[in-house]
């Protein structure tokens, strides 16, 4: 069986953009080969630079298999008459490319059909493959497209080669007007030009490592090694790990080395969150830090050449940084004249969003919603400083009238805290309250990323998810949620940080109630009267915020689908409480109990939805009065027994005990199933028991769905 290789040659592709067009790449390949019978050998593997996506398939079958198919024609009536076949019959077997006499009866639900067995011969892999490869490539998922040739022709960047080959012959395909070879190319510099690739697997990799060009892993392992190196040129430094930066530059290069560089001493005196700014967004520089963490006056440099042995790379790069922190220490010390407190109006020039007017708008709404969001964990008995929370959500916009925010856009939030810290925001401040106000402006954007920590204190957390729900309420009023993958306001990944916030903080304050407040704080505005679903409002909050809770709890904690999907069921408004009960339902979970109620709870849904559908009566409320069974009389009894213990337990929060005290009904449930006939005839009969049924499940689902738990037994 031969290996396939697939290189797309194409001019740089932009870093971000390389890993998910890797991945969607290897997706539709395998996908292809799957659905051709063409199933490989092993796992499919691939290799990325800047300038080629390669896809390897090991030991791809030479052709499909062959298949038997049975063909149904007309039936029996229409293809004989008298014993003689009719043209249908003729026709049929013609097509079928049999005789007459070889064609078979098969009786159907519709009669007697005259029917022929033919073998499909399976197509040749070089056929398959030469047809479904420029579909699949014009498919790649992009962020961004260009034209470069015709109107309907996109791809991120042009191509320029094509290598597509069955261990050493080439597979004819053509994309964007270039045409399959053997040939490849190297590294741009280092190995311009041409090269043959002799066959696909280990040669085709061979060959690239000869034209200066590595994979993926390669090229990883090849800068840590380097950094490391070049560190240890500075006495008890250490360069700073940094996984993001380290994938860029990774995807930035084909042959990597690194340089060590230094800057003056003097711009240590800047915070340095500005110096790390400017090395890793800006010019993807690596810090270096002592042993206790401080940045010292270096940077290392990832290079996609062999070295700079004369130094010419490192003076450039040394120069360039030198200009970029001249610039930051310019605009710090410029933007010190004006205080946050006066830049507070500049913000009725700065557009938050064309329909939701200025940032000074938002900042008079979201300190709103903090008031109101306070009181409620007042109430709830968390201690909070309204006065903090105020002040800073007061300031915390102000930094977008800055110089240094206009220039480093990725500083927002972080300079409003650093500005905060060094500059007097009241007289009679005590310095600990402004530095809790500056603390709370630095974390607002928090978290970010999966990755992000979340708000240090409480305080942080309140404003930032007032300022996210702030946000997301105005855009879903607007109607301008996400739809499919696209997202252009980012409001999954602030809905993201607000179930994380409020999940990590334990903060007793439901979205329901969150979202409902983050409207109101809308109330009177100009902006309200371009609100175009007021009335689907809550319902697309509920749902979105439902699915961003579902994927916290599935990707995020790692739990259980079924877990999941069973406590959601049972409200999803309280993120702390859902995250509670799936914490205990996770626990019990498989127990012998619990999996006999889960199947229990199935079968009762099932009951009652046939029941429904088929307009079968249910009574409002049980009569005792009515059972008849011993077994429905002692289901009937164990009923509110049990669930006055369990509504106790679950108003405690106590879900272990709850869940525990559900667990006792089990002998009652199995009972009733084993003995008593649901769907009887008698009408009045039949009404109390689903009545009973329907209370059972109404009971005990306030914790979770147990209908949606998978028994151990069904388990995949």
């Amino acid at each position: 069986m031969p290996d396939f290789l697939l290189e797309i040659g194409t001019e740089e592709i932009p870093a971000r953009m390389i890993a998910g067009a890797a991945d969607d790449l290897r997706r539709r390949i395998e996908n292809l080969l799957e659905r051709e019978r063409l199933r490989p050998a092993g796992e499919l593997a691939h290799l990325d630079s800047p300038r080629r996506l390669s896809i390897f398939a090991p030991g791809v079958p030479a052709a499909q298999p062959d298949v038997s198919e049975q063909l149904t024609g007309p039936s029996v009536s229409v293809a004989f008459r008298d014993g003689q076949p009719t043209p249908a019959a003729l026709a049929f077997a013609k097509k079928a490319g049999l005789g007459v006499s070889l064609l078979e009866r098969v009786s159907t639900p519709k009669g007697e059909y005259v029917a022929a067995r033919v073998i499909r011969k399976g197509r040749r892999v070089e056929e398959i493959l030469s047809e479904a490869l420029p579909k699949e490539i014009a498919s790649i998922y992009w962020p961004k497209n260009m034209y470069w040739r015709k109107p309907s022709e996109r791809f991120v960047r042009p191509v320029r080669w094509l290598v597509a080959m069955l261990d050493d012959q080439i597979v004819p395909i053509e994309f964007g007007g270039v045409r399959s070879s053997n040939e490849s190319r190297g590294h741009r510099i280092l190995a311009a030009g041409r090269f043959r690739v002799p066959a696909a697997g280990a040669p085709y990799i061979h060959a690239l490592r000869g034209a200066k060009v590595l994979g993926q892993v390669e090229r990883e392992q090849q800068i840590r090694n380097g950094l490391d190196k070049a560190t240890r040129e500075v006495e008890a430094a250490r360069w700073r790990e940094d996984k993001p930066l380290l994938d860029t530059v990774v995807n930035l290069t084909e042959w990597p080395s690194v340089i060590l560089g230094s800057f003056d001493r003097e711009f240590l005196e800047l915070p340095e969150e500005v110096l790390v700014t400017v090395m890793r967004d800006h010019q993807k520089y690596f810090a270096i830090e002592d042993a206790k963490g401080r940045l010292l006056p270096n940077f290392l440099a990832i290079l996609n050449t062999e070295g700079d042995p004369q130094g010419l790379i490192r003076h450039g790069n040394e120069r360039v940084l030198r200009a970029r922190f001249n610039d930051a220490r310019f605009f710090w010390q410029t933007d010190q004249k004006h205080s946050l407190r006066e830049r507070v109006s500049w913000l009725k020039n700065v557009t938050f969003q064309k329909d939701l007017g200025s940032y000074y708008d938002k900042t008079r709404r979201v300190q709103r919603l903090c008031s109101w969001i306070c009181e409620i964990l007042r109430q709830n008995g968390t201690a909070v400083r309204p006065g903090v929370i105020h002040k800073a959500a007061c300031l915390a916009k102000t930094d977008l009238t800055t110089e240094l925010v206009k220039e480093f856009t990725e500083l927002q939030g972080i300079v409003g805290g650093l500005y905060a810290q060094v500059q007097v925001l009241d007289r009679d401040m005590p310095d600990t309250t402004r530095q809790l106000i500056a603390q709370v402006i630095y974390d607002q954007y928090k978290p970010e990323s999966a990755n992000d920590p979340v708000p240090r204190a409480v305080e942080g957390a309140v404003l930032s998810i007032c300022d996210k729900a702030d946000t997301i309420a105005g855009m879903f009023a607007l109607g301008l949620e996400p739809t499919g993958s696209k997202d252009p306001f980012a409001l999954r990944r602030q809905a993201n940080g607000i179930v994380r916030t409020v999940a990590e903080h334990k903060l007793p304050v439901s979205l329901g109630q969150l979202f409902e407040l983050s409207r109101e704080s809308y109330r009177g505005s100009a902006a309200e009267k371009k609100f175009a679903n007021a009335r689907n409002y809550d319902q697309a909050i509920e749902g979105f915020f439902r699915e961003r809770l579902q994927f916290y709890m599935r990707e995020h904690l790692g739990l259980a689908y079924d877990v999941v999907n069973a406590v959601l069921a049972a409200g999803a408004d309280d993120v702390v409480d859902v995250l509670a009960r799936a914490d205990a339902v996770g626990t019990v979970r498989g127990t012998a109990d619990f999996d006999s109620i889960s199947v229990a709870f199935k079968r009762i849904k099932n009951i009652l939805r046939q029941a429904k559908e088929t307009g079968r009566r249910i009574r409002p409320l049980v009569d005792p009065g009515a059972f008849r069974e011993e077994a429905e009389q002692e289901l009937g009894r164990k009923i509110p027994e049990i669930a006055t213990a369990v509504d106790a337990f679950r108003q405690q929060r106590d879900y272990a005990r709850a869940l525990a005290e559900i667990s006792t009904i089990r002998p009652a449930v199995d009972g009733f199933f084993d003995k008593v006939m649901v769907m009887v005839e008698d009408e009045d009969l039949r009404a109390n028991r689903l009545a009973l049924l329907a209370t059972l499940l109404k009971e005990f689902s306030t914790i979770a769905d147990f209908s949606e738990i998978v028994a151990e037994g069904t388990r995949n």
